[in-house]
């Protein structure tokens, strides 16, 4: 499967975005997906993730209660919308992919075999 990801930007703090990733290739259905984020110096981190059962979702600590994960499988595009976001929040933004069993919903960078190019976000103070 490929990803696209876009929708990233500059911000100010308290200002909402939302990311979009689209799919193209194998069934969409068939995938978790996950966002990741990874910021200069950092390491590449968890952000959030959407199983293949519908409303299944997990979330990092930074981000709960301020991100929500989407996804619509007729479209084939895992949103990401961003609230209340502040600079610690600026990093390249990444869509993943993960074939796995309906019962498995993966937040490991390990889990998820395919990966977008990524998209900015910058939020200034």
């Amino acid at each position: 499967v490929q990803l696209q990801a876009s929708g990233g930007g500059l911000v100010q703090t308290g200002g909402s975005l939302r990311l979009s990733c689209a799919a193209s290739g194998r069934p969409f259905s068939r995938f978790a997906l996950g966002w990741f984020r990874q910021a200069p110096g950092k390491e590449r981190e968890f952000v959030a993730a959407i199983c293949r059962s519908e409303g299944s979702t997990r979330y990092a600590d930074s981000v709960k209660g301020r991100f929500t994960i989407s996804r619509d499988n007729a479209k084939k595009t895992v949103y990401l919308q961003m609230n209340s976001l502040n600079p610690e929040d600026t990093a390249v933004y990444l869509c993943a992919a993960a074939a796995v069993i309906i019962t498995v919903c993966p937040t490991g960078h390990n889990e998820f075999g395919y990966w977008g190019q990524g998209t900015q976000v910058t939020v200034s103070s």
